[in-house]
């Protein structure tokens, strides 16, 4: 069980965005705060075991955040200060070019970590907007108390190490595949990697993240459908 203590700085947290019914007096907010909490811990315990005292100190240094539809947590010019872990709600880094097109680089869900990792590490303004497609809530984490998890729990150096293979991995499978292979064996590829993406984020851009037009994405999917492929 983690610390009372711990639970009421991020119930405090929690007050401060959603108002003061969530309290520890009251079962249900208190019961969706520890399903929170769990949601990260579970997903750390994929890479690293804790033990109670770690989960605790961890779970200290996490800051509460909620993005309405539409709200940048990120602006191209911003140093990305935070890893953020989605609790509820989708999220989606893209960069606009000097035309205006939008160009969708990572999407993200619950249980999912999402940042601008160069800026974060080498502490350089951003390229890209980092913003909300829903309604969101993240657990965030800034860089300086990143550094002392490291020093405390050194546990979490694999666990981020992990994480940030996982992300290089991604990146460059994805660059592969948008510039060698053709449409339908991109969205097909896209499908089998990511099958939950396909019913929570709106067409266009998933079309966009693809390397296509929405009208493009919109015709393939019916050639699938259909069991015809484009060529």
């Amino acid at each position: 069980m983690v610390d009372a203590g711990v639970m009421v700085s991020l119930s405090n947290q929690l007050n401060t965005v959603m108002g003061p019914l969530l309290t520890l007096g009251d079962s249900a907010p208190v019961k969706l705060l520890y399903m929170q909490t769990d949601l990260i811990l579970k997903n750390v315990s994929k890479h690293i075991q804790l033990s109670e005292r770690e989960k605790e100190y961890f779970l200290s240094l996490l800051q509460w955040k909620t993005l309405n539809r539409n709200e940048p947590l990120l602006r191209p010019g911003e140093i990305c200060r935070t890893e953020n872990f989605i609790v509820g709600g989708s999220l989606r880094m893209y960069a606009v070019d000097d035309k205006g097109i939008e160009h969708t680089v990572m999407l993200g869900i619950e249980d999912w970590w999402i940042s601008d990792l160069y800026s974060l590490l080498t502490k350089q303004p951003s390229s890209y907007f980092i913003a909300a497609l829903v309604p969101s809530q993240l657990l965030q984490l800034n860089r300086e108390d990143l550094e002392q998890l490291y020093k405390k729990v050194p546990g979490f150096e694999r666990f981020f190490r992990i994480m940030f293979q996982n992300a290089f991995v991604a990146q460059q499978e994805r660059i592969h595949q948008n510039l060698s292979l053709p449409a339908a064996e991109r969205y097909a590829a896209f499908l089998k990697k990511y099958p939950l993406l396909e019913q929570r984020i709106p067409q266009k851009y998933i079309a966009s993240y693809l390397g296509m037009t929405p009208v493009f994405l919109s015709m393939l999917r019916k050639k699938m459908a259909s069991g015809h492929l484009l060529k």
